[in-house]
């Protein structure tokens, strides 16, 4: 078979078109059970005084929870509410609510999208999954680990999804040469080790960069709306805290799939001249290429060294401190620097009309439905403080006191991860830090011994096609059943509870300085 592009093997998803009948029947009962337990509160739970902004506020949480778990309309619809709601139910002024769906936050996720759209553009992101593969490869298993290094690595800075979509084909391509040289039965063991490194190596490379999954910067933002004077998380310590966690799981992973669960057999060889072939149609390195390449690269390096980086044993200074005013530059500002620059930069090539390396035809491309429904999350975690909700929480919630620490922070990891199986991990992760904060002034806990490890679990799902995109992806090719996802998935499942939760309580603490014990000043509601 001649492939004269990836993309003439890439299946046709049909994962959408055989979803259970029983998602349509949950939709159904969300639709109706969300108002239900909105009225239910506001007129018979004993949160204070009747119809008050706290009563209230509880209502329309459990409104938009039940929404989005159930996904009874468009998970950006449901962020929306509160844009409707709080004025009209006497939370916050609309003028004040409006300006929370758009901020900083919202500015550095547009310019790590802009830039990942132009790498997409140019073929940069193919150019560098196919030469990491080659570099890896070798026999069955170093190929599929070539494919892991591959997908995890984009996914640091290009969306899971694009990432998934874009490495599938590639696979597939290996996997339908493999399968005219040997049996199917011989074959199974690579095609479905391949197909589920792709899947769970999105998902675990998006942990390592605050760009790299949606939860992440859901966090970043969450944390500055519930603790307006805690500190701000810089793209170099989270780097630094979550690169650790996503290699370890990333290794455990690859030996899971080609040690344990899908052993390829010793006479199945795989020959490197495929990736070689798929790696020749895309013809020699271009201008742009190499233009794009340069930019991402002094974007990352902007992003890791802005802040200082304590490393535990030494500190890491800063370049902002060079700038005469450190303090208001942010990784939102890095990010739409660099992704203005692909505006300016010339393509050098009449097949693109706007003589430049990114032209209008981008902006389209946004996710714009992903922006609104980081919003909603904003003003979920908004309205629970200005109503006064997040402090009875943290009341109510004083019975965890007693836990041990590390405990608290495995359960919380544990909750996330099986809770995201079934439901949208950014909607979650929305819907739950803001609780987790209250439990964290509660507690007398540090709030980012809850926050960071919870966001870290919601993309720690491998059980389940419908946990995350890349899962529904790889499931759509027909390579992976469901019974092989959820064999290998519960161990990732388990053993991703322990490896975040135990790096994050001892090199968490070090990193953003966290003291146990003592509860900072800047945690209060």
């Amino acid at each position: 078979m001649r492939i004269s592009s990836l993309d003439d093997i890439a299946p046709k998803n049909n994962y959408q078109k055989t979803t259970p009948i029983r998602k349509n029947a949950m939709k159904k009962v969300g639709l109706i059970l969300g108002p239900t337990l909105f009225f239910l509160a506001v007129f018979f739970a004993d949160l204070g005084p009747p119809n008050s902004k706290t009563t209230i506020m509880a209502g329309i949480a459990l409104l938009m929870a039940t929404w989005w778990l159930t996904e009874a309309i468009p998970l950006f619809a449901t962020a929306l509410l509160p844009l409707i709601l709080y004025p009209v139910l006497g939370i916050e002024r609309g003028a004040n609510i409006a300006p929370v769906y758009f901020n900083s936050t919202i500015v550095l996720f547009i310019g790590g999208f802009i830039i990942a759209l132009v790498m997409q553009k140019w073929n940069l992101h193919r150019r560098i999954a196919l030469t990491i593969i080659a570099t890896v490869g070798g026999g069955p298993d170093k190929i599929v680990l070539g494919f892991m290094l591959a997908s995890a690595f984009l996914s640091m800075w290009i969306s899971n999804t694009a990432t998934a979509t874009m490495m599938l084909p590639i696979g597939l391509s290996v996997i339908l040469e493999l399968e005219k040289q040997f049996r199917s039965s011989e074959t199974k063991g690579f095609s479905t080790g391949v197909m589920l490194g792709i899947g769970y190596s999105c998902s675990i490379g998006g942990i390592s960069t605050l760009v790299g999954t949606p939860p992440n910067l859901a966090f970043a933002r969450i944390s500055q709306i519930s603790f307006p004077e805690g500190p701000v998380v810089s793209f170099g310590q989270w780097l630094t805290m979550a690169l650790p966690a996503s290699t370890v799981l990333l290794a455990i992973a690859w030996v899971l799939i080609t040690k344990v669960f899908f052993r390829v057999p010793s006479q199945v060889k795989v020959d490197n001249s495929i990736i070689q072939n798929q790696k020749a149609l895309l013809g020699p390195v271009s201008y742009q290429e190499k233009a794009v390449l340069s930019v991402f690269s002094l974007t990352v390096l902007l992003w890791v060294f802005r802040t200082p980086i304590n490393l535990g044993f030494a500190i890491i200074p800063g370049w902002s401190i060079l700038l005469p005013f450190p303090e208001l530059i942010d990784d939102g500002t890095i990010a739409i620097t660099m992704a203005t620059l692909f505006f300016l930069i010339p393509s050098r090539t009449s097949e693109d009309a706007s003589g430049f390396l990114a032209d209008g035809t981008l902006i389209p491309k946004l996710p714009w439905n992903i922006v609104l429904l980081y919003g909603g999350g904003f003003a979920l975690a908004h309205g629970f403080v200005v109503s006064g909700l997040a402090s009875l929480l943290g009341s109510k919630l004083s019975i965890f006191a007693g836990l041990a620490p590390f405990l608290l922070v495995a359960l919380i990891c544990f909750s996330m991860t099986f809770l995201t199986e079934v439901t949208s991990n950014t909607a979650t992760t929305e819907m739950i830090l803001p609780i987790l904060a209250a439990v964290a002034v509660a507690t007398g806990l540090h709030p980012f011994m809850l926050m960071i490890p919870a966001t870290i679990s919601a993309s720690c799902a491998f059980m389940m096609p419908v946990a995350t995109p890349p899962n529904a992806i790889i499931f759509g090719s027909n390579r992976v059943r469901v019974p092989d996802m959820a064999k290998i998935g519960i161990w990732l499942n388990i053993i991703g509870v322990v490896v975040v939760a135990t790096t994050f309580y001892f090199l968490g603490q070090a990193i953003f300085d966290i003291d146990p014990n003592i509860m900072p000043d800047w945690a209060h509601f």
